[in-house]
């Protein structure tokens, strides 16, 4: 063998004797690892998970030489929500109970004794700062109605809807006399961005109804049904009350006006007992033969009133000497 290859022979050597300590050297500068979230119940979209459903939350080291194998560890947890809690144990276990976004925080800190010739038996610490982001939904539990059961026809009903889930949702009602499932194409369709839905509605014709009602969103999906009975109202509408209104109020008018009158009249039959001149005229004629004494007495009222006849007594003249 050449001289010349010697040199070369021998750092090839030496790189050999330094490869296996190569890992371990790497591994005690940094912490490697991540956060693992898994629950029971999975849902198709990555990083989406489940409300009041307990999630396990776990952080895995890669140490593949085994430098940490006599390491201590201590993990600071933040959940995002305001929870935060320090364990000696790399796995833990949380229920959120409120849907949104949340990001997991981890602070992991290992420490291990080390003993050199130089400086002899010293504690060694290394940390590392890891994070997972979560989106929290909540599965559609159920409709709550809150709402009338009997109503009068032209009143306005209102039902409020609250939906035991996370929105955004997709509702769907029908109003009919009987309780049936929905189909498509049979139902309103609203778009609703919060947990809670009005609905209103004017019955113009008495009888049995149901409100069907079905909810959904991206997790799962529910239905409802709601009874009411309509019953005729007492108090018809304005467009019919008014003229009701007008006609009651010309009654009125007009028995107010007759009783005027007829106090009126009373009142000239106290203050002018005698009848008129022609009424007057007219009984002595028509019923002078019944209310006058003698017929003398009726002809005499007939000569009277009719010129024409001479007087049935004539006038006697007196003279005087």
């Amino acid at each position: 063998m050449a001289p010349a290859l010697w040199p070369r022979l021998g750092r090839i050597l030496w790189l050999a004797c330094l490869l296996p300590l190569a890992p371990a050297r790497v591994a005690a500068e940094f912490l490697v690892g991540n956060l693992v979230v898994t629950q029971n119940t999975s849902l198709p979209w990555p990083s989406s998970y489940l409300t009041k459903t307990v999630l396990k939350v776990s952080f895995l080291l890669h140490d593949p030489s085994n430098f940490f194998k006599t390491a201590s560890f201590l993990y600071s947890w933040d959940f995002g929500d305001g929870t935060q809690m320090v364990t000696k144990d790399a796995t833990v276990y949380y229920n959120y109970s409120i849907v949104g976004s949340f990001t997991v925080k981890v602070k992991v800190v290992a420490e291990w004794e080390q003993v050199t010739p130089d400086v002899g038996k010293g504690v060694l610490q290394k940390t590392g700062d890891f994070s997972a982001s979560l989106k929290l939904q909540e599965t559609l539990r159920g409709i709550q109605v809150l709402g009338p059961t009997l109503i009068q026809t032209f009143q306005k009903m209102i039902v409020t809807l609250n939906f035991l889930g996370s929105p955004p949702l997709n509702v769907c009602w029908r109003l009919k006399p009987e309780c049936l499932p929905l189909g498509e194409g049979e139902c309103h369709p609203v778009s609703v961005g919060s947990t809670a839905y009005n609905l209103t509605h004017i019955f113009r014709d008495p009888g049995d109804y149901c409100f069907s009602i079905q909810a959904e969103n991206i997790i799962s999906k529910t239905h409802q049904y709601h009874k009411i009975q309509v019953w005729p109202s007492s108090i018809q509408p304005a467009v019919f009350a008014f003229p009701c209104a007008t006609l009651i109020t010309m009654m009125l008018a007009f028995i107010m006006y007759m009783t005027l009158r007829n106090a009126a009249h009373q009142k000239d039959m106290v203050e002018n007992p005698e009848p008129p001149t022609g009424v007057r005229c007219c009984c002595q004629m028509c019923c002078g033969p019944f209310l006058l004494e003698t017929p003398s007495e009726y002809l005499e009222v007939v000569r009277e009133n009719h010129g024409l006849l001479p007087p049935l007594y004539k006038s006697v003249k007196t003279y005087t000497v």
